[in-house]
């Protein structure tokens, strides 16, 4: 009788340890989800701000060469020049698209959701 119920006991002591663990193992979850999500955000904010940044600095850089190319060639010349530089860039942008976007997007999507 004695070790029935010390084996009740035991047992009460468990279910009580096990339903502890498996609360802290939801939250553990919870705030694991709740990491990799800001460091998803994170890492857009600091992407979407760098490409603007980046327009910035290419606008102006483009505007002063069409200025300065203009004295060479012609106001109308110079920005048809620039206009060819920028689609020039835009079909090397489309044949290497998987290697300049896809590939570094998936390692690093991978990377935060299986460490």
């Amino acid at each position: 009788m004695i070790a029935t119920d010390k084996n009740i006991e035991t047992i009460s002591q468990l279910v009580e340890a096990l339903g502890r663990y498996l609360s802290l193992e939801k939250d553990y979850i919870k705030l694991d989800a709740i990491s990799k999500i800001v460091t998803l955000l994170k890492g857009i904010a600091i992407l979407f701000v760098g490409i603007l940044i980046g327009l910035f600095v290419i606008l102006f850089l483009s505007a002063a060469l069409a200025y300065f190319l203009s004295e060479y060639v012609g106001t109308e010349a110079a920005f048809c020049i620039m206009a060819a530089i920028y689609f020039v860039v835009f079909l090397l942008f489309i044949i290497f698209r998987r290697t300049l976007i896809e590939k570094p997007l998936v390692s690093f999507l991978t990377s935060l959701l299986l460490e």
